[in-house]
């Protein structure tokens, strides 16, 4: 039973799901004004349910090619461990308890999370063989957990929670890049071009890492700068954004003079950081 336990967590990437739904709740406490136990857990629940489905059909979907790279061929599904139809069960009902939480507390927030359900699944993994441009198609989906909290609490959609998405889509590539410059030998096993030019790890990739690193600046900014006159976060906030922004760029700075691995792992690590600190930062300043 604690294997199949185990299984089950990594096949819906049970550590990965905690950032995700900790981004989606940052954007739940930036739209309420007091504290909603129910819609709280709702929102916690239905979330991770959601991003656990979604990654267990990625799993489904690229078993062949999880057995073919390091990183991924313990996986439950190329080990054999678990059986397709039991993967696709399990991935199933958390998806469809996912998305019953999202719809019950509201439709436009259970459509987001179909949309970003569909996207990861069913676009941006088939695409991962063919093109580049599938780090783009990735990054909605995975931008769009601090909308749905937001949307989540409001019920609306509009430029907040369209500002919280552009904070998390613009973080996605420098994020992504550097996990694919340490990964991108075990990459190439299975076809697949995750950098940005398909040549590798070269100087124009590392440029383009470091230019989209120091988009995030501006991109932060946005939830402060709102074209209503009402910013969503005050001055504290676009302190931190700026000088978190600046910190992040470091090490993609280097990494494009060395092109040296430890500066993409440093890059890596300072993405994990970066988020949810300036995402809290949005928060308590709005406190």
């Amino acid at each position: 039973m604690n294997e199949r336990i185990k299984d089950i967590a990594s096949l819906f990437k049970m550590r990965l799901g905690f950032f995700v739904v900790v981004s989606a709740i940052l954007g739940w406490f930036m739209a309420v004004d007091s504290m909603d136990i129910r819609s709280f857990l709702m929102l916690t629940i239905g979330g991770y349910l959601l991003t656990g489905a979604s990654n267990g059909l990625n799993q489904i979907i690229e078993k062949r090619v999880d057995g073919l790279m390091t990183r991924t061929s313990n996986r439950p599904l190329p080990t054999g461990r678990m059986g397709t139809g039991a993967a696709l069960t399990y991935s199933v009902i958390a998806g469809g308890i996912g998305l019953f939480c999202l719809f019950g507390l509201n439709p436009l927030s259970g459509w987001l999370g179909v949309t970003a359900l569909v996207s990861y699944a069913f676009i941006y993994t088939p695409l991962k063989a063919k093109t580049t441009m599938s780090v783009f198609v990735g990054a909605i989906p995975g931008a769009l957990p601090p909308m749905i909290g937001y949307v989540a609490a409001t019920g609306d959609f509009g430029i907040e929670p369209g500002t919280l998405f552009a904070v998390q889509f613009m973080w996605q590539f420098p994020h992504f890049w550097a996990i694919a410059w340490l990964a991108h030998d075990d990459y190439q096993k299975a076809g697949y071009f995750m950098l940005p030019f398909r040549a590798g790890r070269t100087k124009q990739s590392a440029w383009q890492i470091f230019v989209y690193t120091l988009f995030c600046i501006p991109a932060s900014l946005l939830p402060w700068a709102l074209p209503t006159g009402d910013p969503m976060v005050g001055n504290i906030a676009l302190i931190v954004a700026v000088l978190c922004g600046l910190l992040f760029a470091v090490p993609a700075f280097r990494l494009h003079q060395t092109l040296d691995m430890k500066h993409a792992r440093t890059l890596m690590f300072a993405s994990f950081a970066y988020l949810p600190i300036v995402q809290l930062a949005f928060v308590l300043d709005k406190i």
